[in-house]
């Protein structure tokens, strides 16, 4: 019987230390959770195939205005107390630390959009093809009939010479869509 009492106060310290390590592995990762989200968002949810041709015709400017927006808010709001960060051993000034932090944040992001472009993630990074959208040139059914001018005592003029034009669509060789040029 003292055996099963043995058995059953290790079992115990055992479910015991298997709570604090959990509780102590979570202690250690709940500072580093914002990065850690940062890293999965980049990693996980960009559809780096899509946003790499915007980066490379241009998009990386506005990321580059966003990253000094970033550094003026991100270093007038929070300051550090002394009013200098200390990296590596150096003490650089308010705006300078905040530089290398956003530097570094913009860095790992487009770390991450590489590892993901390289396949590293596998299936978890596979974002499904939008369906083909049909080409109406931006006439979804809104209708080019008549646009309620019958309804309103505009059957004696013209539709044009109220300034209605053809809406800067053009024609595009889609015909007149309905706009009858009425008899004065």
């Amino acid at each position: 019987m003292e055996a099963l009492f043995n058995l059953f106060t290790s079992l115990v310290d055992v479910f015991q230390a298997l709570l604090n390590l959990v509780v102590s592995v979570v202690l250690v990762l709940i500072p580093w959770l914002p990065l850690l989200a940062w890293l999965a968002f980049f990693s996980l949810a960009v559809n780096w195939a899509k946003a790499y041709p915007i980066l490379r015709r241009g998009g990386i400017l506005g990321v580059l205005l966003l990253m000094v927006v970033a550094v003026l808010v991100w270093g007038s709001v929070a300051p550090p107390e002394g009013g200098k960060h200390y990296l590596l051993g150096m003490a650089v000034s308010n705006f300078t630390g905040k530089f290398i932090y956003v530097t570094m944040l913009t860095c790992m992001a487009l770390m991450c959009g590489s590892a993901q472009l390289s396949g590293a993630f596998g299936s978890l990074a596979v974002f499904p093809e939008a369906p083909a959208e049909d080409d109406h040139h931006g006439h979804d059914g809104h209708g080019h009939d008549s646009h309620g001018h019958d309804s309103h005592g505009h059957d004696s003029h013209g539709h044009a010479s109220h300034g209605h034009g053809d809406h800067g669509h053009g024609d595009h060789g889609h015909g007149d869509h309905g706009h009858a040029v009425h008899a004065h």
